[in-house]
């Protein structure tokens, strides 16, 4: 009977826990940047008025001056062919692959900084071939088949890059992760790619990129979904290691395996050496925990995704977990956790898969909720950028997608502890 109560009481302090108003935080609004990108004719006689997509990822360096962060755009404005009648009002001949209205977009670094609550850019860095090209956002050979507005077949572009992820070094270039390789690319100081590490098995369609490409990451991570490639990058403290995870469980052994499966693959490299040197598992929650998402439609388990990850510490990370509505913010500790790289986990023969299984004990990060975007007003959605200013000071920015469907770019400051 004891031991009962006493289960009864460990319960509802669990409960009490997970519905405290610790996890609310002081937002403060701030004026973010919109920058007009293009205006695009339809054949409907409507209009595309598109925006700089400047928040795919975010990233604070501690050393730079008072109010200094760095964002990064994506591949530019670019519409599923699924979708093409409502944002277009126009039927195409294919039902797969993406529409890219201003083909020649070039993905863009954009060092910012906050001046009285505005964020006012200072620099815009494009992404450049080692000769000084800029690079597209158009999609890699054996990727995602891209279109023009006409529907004519743009040419794959072996150089193109997705950036979904940005961190800055001391010595002032930059890492990048991106989801056509999926890949890590790194960045001279004035955007030309010093290289760009890809999977086993990868290089051969990108031998014409204009850039070196090293085949330095794990083969398995080429099982990754279309557009769930490698969207969050953190950095350690002292700067030996670089942490990077997948958005979405790999399709292994097929796409149901990652439409239903919750287990993350996430890395540590050791910048240095560019080798993969640890592998962990990092459990997605149910969807229907996402609140304000599930308002008006049941969400789905692939719904759920990592978008963004910090370090904090060493080995520490705070990672960005979110469907669109609701985001939620964790804690992980690397060191409590064995690695799983070079297991049975990585080969494509184990039955089940690891993105299969439905508990796992070893490899599985244990996570610490700090923030869940449901208890806070003035959170926006689709949240893609997060800059750790020290202590508990954050800045937050949205992905706007171009402004394709209206959305504008938003930023907020906000407290959330990470103790």
């Amino acid at each position: 009977m004891k031991k009962s109560i006493r289960s009864l009481a460990l319960s509802l302090t669990t409960f009490m826990l997970a519905a405290s108003p610790l996890c609310a935080a002081n937002v403060q609004q701030l004026t973010s940047v919109n920058e007009p990108l293009d205006t695009v004719n339809l054949e409907n006689s409507t209009t595309l008025h598109l925006s700089v997509g400047i928040g795919s990822g975010a990233f604070r360096l501690a050393s730079d001056p008072e109010g200094v962060f760095y964002t990064i755009t994506d591949r530019g404005p670019n519409i599923d062919a699924k979708v093409t009648e409502d944002l277009l009002g126009k039927k195409y001949d294919f039902k797969s692959g993406k529409i890219f209205p201003t083909p020649n977009f070039a993905p863009t670094i954009y060092r910012c900084k906050l001046v009285d609550d505005i964020a006012v850019v200072e620099q815009k860095i494009q992404l450049k071939t080692t000769d000084g090209m800029p690079i597209s956002g158009i999609s890699n050979p054996e990727t995602e088949v891209a279109y023009s507005l006409a529907g004519n077949r743009l040419q794959d572009d072996p150089a193109g890059v997705d950036a979904e992820a940005i961190i800055k070094l001391a010595d002032g270039t930059f890492w990048i992760g991106e989801e056509y390789g999926p890949s890590l690319l790194h960045i001279a100081a004035d955007g030309r790619v010093i290289n760009r590490l890809v999977p086993k098995g990868v290089a051969a369609s990108l031998q014409d990129a204009g850039y070196p490409v090293v085949e330095a990451l794990p083969e398995i991570i080429r099982h990754r979904p279309l557009n769930r490639g490698i969207e969050s990058i953190a950095v350690s403290p002292d700067e030996k290691f670089l942490y990077f995870a997948l958005q979405s469980p790999l399709a292994l052994p097929d796409k149901a395996a990652y439409k239903a499966g919750k287990n993350v693959r996430l890395f540590t490299l050791d910048r240095e050496k560019e080798q993969v040197v640890a592998e962990y598992v990092y459990q997605l929650d149910d969807p229907d925990t996402f609140v304000v998402d599930n308002s008006k439609k049941k969400q789905k388990q692939n719904a759920v995704k990592v978008s963004e990850m910090t370090a904090v510490g060493m080995d520490t990370l705070v990672v960005l977990e979110r469907i669109s509505k609701t985001t939620k913010f964790y804690k992980v500790d690397l060191s409590q956790a064995t690695s799983i790289l070079n297991s049975k986990w990585d080969s494509v023969a184990t039955s089940p898969s690891l993105e299969q299984q439905t508990e796992i004990q070893e490899g599985t990060l244990h996570k610490h909720l700090l923030l869940n975007s449901d208890d806070n007003k003035g959170i926006m959605k689709k949240i893609e950028g997060l800059a750790w200013f020290g202590g508990n000071q954050w800045l937050m920015v949205n992905d706007n997608d171009f402004g394709i469907a209206g959305d504008a770019t938003k930023m907020v400051k906000v407290s959330m502890e990470i103790e």
